[in-house]
């Protein structure tokens, strides 16, 4: 497996990968309709071509055998508004953290991460956030598993649905356990 930065190029196949990765995860679990309204807005070639431009965000990709397997995106900027704002002076957010089913039990989640935070402390980050569904119990063992620990809720609005998130940050002095 290779992690790399995703470049300007990446953004057709990127594209391809995060849709194809939200929707495995959240098909069944999020009414069609509001599923499809959140594809249709969030991914496509123009918004992750947007992502790859934006200074605030680097994202890395996953390779194996040829092909992009998962991804995480980080995103220097603040808490989410309202939430409970966790202690640090230069926060990035793991804004989305996915890796094909294919990966899981491979140990390729873990060196994603590793990565990922790897690159957040390297670009002077204190701190790191993300939000993850109260409902998704595996993704919560993982990163509790990566050192994040819970930090309060918040919501994430999908269609004409709001769905309440766990708040969980990592202090980036801390070892990947």
């Amino acid at each position: 497996m290779l992690i790399r930065h995703a470049l300007p190029a990446d953004a057709d196949a990127f594209a391809a990968l995060a849709e194809r990765l939200w929707r495995s995860t959240y098909t069944g679990l999020i009414p069609a309709p509001d599923l499809e309204a959140h594809l249709a807005e969030a991914f496509g070639p123009a918004p992750q071509g947007a992502e790859l431009a934006d200074d605030a965000r680097r994202t890395l990709l996953l390779e194996g055998g040829g092909e992009l397997l998962g991804y995480a995106l980080l995103h220097a900027h603040g808490p989410v508004p309202g939430s409970p704002a966790p202690t640090f002076a230069r926060p990035v957010e793991i804004e989305r953290f996915y890796l094909d089913p294919t990966t899981h039990g491979t140990g390729a989640a873990r060196e994603l991460m590793e990565a990922a935070l790897a690159e957040a402390a390297g670009a002077g980050h204190d701190g790191a956030w993300l939000q993850v569904w109260e409902q998704n119990a595996r993704a919560r063992r993982f990163y509790v598993k990566a050192g994040f620990t819970p930090a309060g809720t918040t919501t994430f609005a999908v269609g004409t649905r709001v769905y309440h998130d766990l708040l969980l940050v990592h202090g980036l002095e801390l070892p990947f356990d």
